[in-house]
């Protein structure tokens, strides 16, 4: 059987979920809703979701993209991300903890076929997870990097601290951006958590997305095998579209536990306004019109994120041919622009939607207990990981201009104000 017969859709789930093979389907949602029916008291508790991580460790949900003869799931780009929208509505915080470990997952498909790549295939579909520790916080400049890896006692070493390791903490391995104290290369380097030199910490302190286990990370003296040091010119070109659909499919699943959640409260609310229209707010038009539009909502956000992956695939697939410069150098121009105009109109359909349900339900929906308010804070803080401001003008400047987008960007601190009243005396 061949891998796109494997992944041909039935009837039965091709209005829900095109793209997704039912044997995966069926073999991830069982999980997917044991995350969902504990979802609410991790939220109330800021319990880091341990448990469901290693509910889906076990299930190989850490495999999917890792090719079938490996003994992985075999999924695309965008069947990966359209099970990513399914786990995001069930916890939002969930497939953001493990975005760092599917763009690892993706570089090492990226590399060249031998036992180097091999040996990371092998360990992903054993159960190995990567969590991400990228960014620095601090008297940091921009572009510059505070954390080192340096040779000790003939061995590679890494040296530092970094903020926002989402994931890292849950994880076996951490890819870590770093650069090299003897010549100022860039690097990234696969670190083993399972080693005294690695120290996590629970602290990020974000009002939304508040379990993704996103806080500080420290290197002292963590050793690295030479195999796991990368040059950072030889990472996967569409990374940082990437790293964006993550951002999109957990927004599009925010968008779906709304919808999944106000018609549920209407459903079952038993207090009418005298005003109303209906003897049973189920019954209420004005309320369902409410319904109807963030029902609406979630259907775009979900439809862009997904129309958004495709570029990818076909990068992901014109670096495997290796035969057509252009094709691949336009599929990664492509994955970066669509991944962007996904963002800019995505984070304002799901945080609308997270503010329309409240128009649908009486007061009562403010309820701590109920947490409906974690949606929008959700959304809120996904959106703003990347400004969309930015994406607009470099849209804006391909269209009009041709200017190509950045692949990769960084962020630290920068010179500072300029003092004007100098230059002016």
């Amino acid at each position: 059987m061949t891998v796109e017969s494997i992944h041909k859709p039935t009837a039965a789930t091709a209005a829900h979920t095109p793209g997704v093979h039912p044997a995966l389907a069926e073999k991830f949602r069982p999980v997917f809703q044991r995350i969902a029916d504990t979802a609410l008291a991790r939220e109330h508790n800021r319990q880091l979701p341990f448990e469901p991580i290693d509910w889906l460790k076990k299930a190989g949900f850490g495999a999917v993209r890792v090719p079938v003869e490996y003994g992985g799931g075999g999924a695309s780009i965008p069947q990966l991300f359209e099970l990513l929208i399914e786990l995001a509505q069930a916890d939002s915080n969930v497939p953001q903890a493990l975005r760092g470990h599917f763009a690892f997952v993706e570089d090492r498909l990226n590399a060249p076929p031998g036992e180097a790549r091999d040996v990371w295939l092998r360990r992903f579909v054993k159960g190995d997870l990567v969590g991400n520790a990228w960014s620095e916080v601090g008297a940091v400049a921009i572009g510059d990097v505070g954390t080192r890896i340096s040779r000790k006692d003939g061995n590679w070493v890494a040296n530092g601290r970094k903020f926002y390791s989402t994931g890292s903490i849950f994880a076996d391995w951490i890819d870590l951006y770093a650069r090299c104290a003897d010549d100022n290369a860039d690097v990234t380097a696969a670190v083993s958590t399972h080693q005294a030199g690695v120290a996590q910490h629970d602290d990020w302190d974000g009002f939304g997305q508040r379990t993704t286990g996103s806080g500080t990370s420290v290197y002292e003296n963590a050793h690295i095998d030479d195999e796991n040091v990368f040059p950072f010119e030889t990472r996967f070109k569409y990374q940082t579209a990437f790293y964006q659909l993550f951002h999109l499919a957990t927004l599009a699943g925010i968008g779906r536990a709304i919808e999944r959640d106000v018609s549920h409260e209407v459903r079952n609310r038993q207090r009418i306004y005298s005003n109303g229209n209906a003897q049973h707010v189920s019954q209420d038009a004005q309320i369902l019109q409410v319904v109807g539009q963030v029902s609406a909502l979630a259907y775009a956000a979900q439809a862009t994120a997904l129309r958004a992956t495709l570029p990818a695939q076909r990068a992901y697939e014109a670096r495997l041919k290796g035969d057509d410069e252009a094709a691949e150098r336009q599929a990664n121009i492509d994955a970066e622009i669509e991944s962007a105009q996904g963002q800019i109109v995505v984070s304002e359909l799901v945080l609308r939607a997270g503010t329309d349900l409240f128009n649908a339900l009486g007061a009562s929906a403010a309820s701590t207990s109920k947490a409906l308010d974690r949606h929008w804070r959700n959304a809120r803080t996904v959106s703003s990981h990347n400004p969309t401001v930015y994406k607009a003008r470099v849209v804006g400047d391909w269209r009009v201009n041709g200017t190509e987008p950045p692949y990769v960007w960084q962020i630290g601190n920068g010179p500072g104000r300029k003092d004007e009243s100098a230059s002016r005396s």
